[in-house]
């Protein structure tokens, strides 16, 4: 009989599916639903030893014998503390231990209750992971202590052996053995290339080609990659492949990008039916908050994130397998390796795409984007400010040929115009930015630089505060906080950008946008930078967005 603390539970299954079968038990009170629960467990061998800087000794000894990782587990308090020698010692060794310690809940701590300590990262850069498992009161709690746990005992044998440590805080009461069998918990595992010498990839290839159902989703990505013909052909037909515009060309063929339009138009039946059984992915953050939501909703059977780093990105929630090599090296190693049929979702996929109409916005912010986006010269550069710029970028096809950016490592709206700036003053090729007037005006100090050239053009939308904050749901309930948190202000950037030696253009309606765009996106370089502002109004443009999204949905 084991403990009904999920924590515990989740921690046992995951140690007995990652192999490890070895335990050196110390005596405690905090630390008795590990210890109940350990030695319930016909797999593994505990062993018990008193003092603590000897248990951890024993447990290198064990490890040492095989090379197979081995676990200490320890009570909270001063107990972990005299674990430290044998740590440090397991990492200058090298050697795969797994320090687990029971913890008093954290509201105790530093609060003269006994035997606590902050016990969360006490070894420091002695240990290659550590981490602090939350007690389980929620499914999100479980994913996320399942995670944890599967992240830290992945680092037992990562670029190289060493001790990670799992900390567990636990709350009274420590006797109830109420649960009769260990939960079918997600185990992550890791393959780090796809040598020719290696087997161990076979079971995966096999894998890939029992799915019918396979999708790729593409984050962003910095580079263009240009795939070998021969794998264009073999790679295409497999997947139904989603990218957004910050993912660059980095598909081999032509993605879905109108995901946003394309999901809202199905319905929670027909989103289940095109679940995919196989996720793959690579590249960096996505924008799309449907498209995680989807994912997340209709979770498919496997998810495979390929990464050169080899990090644990759980996105999605449904992680089972990093492949630790360059995304564009496992593409083109298993081209061959896949079966010859061609399946029908990515077909299914793509007619669904290319049902949903193309959009088309009276005057507006959206319209304003769009009108700049499609008579982009190519080759060119775009930089994307975060909020709703880059969300609404996405809803228009950028021409070949233009290289994307944005700021999306923490998609704040600070920097954007800097980034841009630097990145032009290097750049030979026209520089075009989309900014709205918070990111402008909260960056705008930029403009001050004096290292750029005439080679840069940006398009400011000004709506006289932040959209993306007006459009909150339930906003309207707390009328005396609006103007606090949608930044509302009378600002334009006409003296500004004249000053810093910009030509200054604007536009008010749809006919002056016209005009004006044709002259802002004209290929060859002006003798002076470029500043656009486009005014339009929040409210109408937020019910112009919302209205096309409804009519999408019938």
């Amino acid at each position: 009989m084991y403990t009904d603390k999920k924590s515990i539970l989740q921690l046992a299954a995951l140690l007995k599916a990652h192999g490890i079968k070895r335990i050196v038990l110390c005596p405690g009170s905090r630390n008795i639903p590990l210890v109940q629960t350990f030695t319930n467990i016909p797999e593994f061998t505990c062993y018990p030893v008193t003092d603590e800087r000897s248990a951890g000794f024993f447990a290198i000894g064990l490890a040492l014998h095989g090379g197979a990782p081995a676990a200490v587990c320890c009570t909270s308090g001063t107990a972990l503390l005299n674990l430290h020698p044998a740590v440090a010692e397991a990492f200058y060794q090298k050697v795969p231990l797994v320090v687990i310690s029971a913890d008093r809940p954290a509201a105790w701590i530093g609060q003269m209750d006994g035997q606590t300590l902050p016990q969360p990262d006490v070894f420091g850069k002695l240990v290659k992971k550590s981490v602090n498992l939350p007690e389980v009161q929620t499914d999100e709690d479980e994913w996320f202590c399942n995670r944890l746990i599967n992240e830290a005992l992945l680092e037992l044998n990562h670029h190289g052996k060493g001790p990670v440590h799992i900390n567990v805080p636990i709350s009274e009461p420590f006797f109830k053995l109420p649960v009769d069998q260990l939960p079918e918990a997600r185990v992550i595992t890791r393959y780090q290339g796809l040598s020719v010498y290696d087997k161990d990839y076979k079971p995966l290839i096999e894998r890939l080609n029992r799915y019918q159902r396979r999708m790729v989703v593409v984050g962003q990505m910095s580079l263009i990659y240009l795939f070998d013909k021969r794998y264009v052909k073999m790679l295409y037909k497999h997947f139904a492949w989603f990218a957004e515009n910050i993912s660059n060309q980095t598909v081999p063929g032509q993605p879905i990008r109108n995901i946003d339009p394309l999901l809202c138009s199905m319905n929670n039946e027909e989103q289940e039916k095109m679940r995919p059984e196989l996720l793959i992915t690579y590249g960096g953050h996505i924008i799309s908050k449907r498209l995680k939501n989807f994912l997340r909703r209709h979770p498919p059977i496997e998810h495979w994130h390929i990464s050169p780093d080899g990090e644990v990105v759980d996105l999605f929630g449904s992680l089972t397998t990093v492949i630790e090599m360059d995304p564009f090296e496992f593409l083109e190693r298993i081209a061959p390796m896949m079966d010859n049929r061609t399946p029908e979702y990515p077909r299914g996929w793509e007619a669904r795409s290319k049902a949903v109409p193309d959009v088309d916005f009276p005057y507006s912010e959206m319209s304003a984007i769009g009108k700049i986006i499609t008579r982009l010269p190519a080759p060119c550069s775009l930089h994307l400010a975060n909020s709703s710029t880059v969300r609404y970028a996405q809803l228009f096809n950028v021409p070949a040929d233009v290289e994307i950016l944005s700021n999306r490592g923490t998609n704040g709206i600070e920097g954007s115009l800097s980034t841009a700036l630097g990145y032009a003053t290097v750049s030979e090729k026209l520089n075009f930015i989309i900014i709205g007037d918070l990111s402008f005006f909260y960056d705008m100090n930029a403009l001050w630089i004096p290292n750029y050239g005439s080679n840069v053009r940006i398009l400011l939308l000004n709506n006289s505060g932040g959209e993306i904050f007006h459009a909150l749901p339930g906003l309207e309930l707390h009328e005396n906080a609006r103007r606090f948190v949608t930044a509302t202000h009378q600002a334009n950037a006409k003296a500004w950008a004249e000053d810093r030696g910009f030509e200054y253009l604007s536009a008010h309606n749809d006919a002056e946008l016209s005009a004006a765009a044709t002259y802002f996106t004209q290929p060859e370089i002006t003798k002076k930078p470029l500043l656009l502002e486009v005014f339009t109004e929040k409210n109408p443009d937020i019910e112009l967005l919302k209205n096309y999204y409804r009519a999408l949905k019938h």
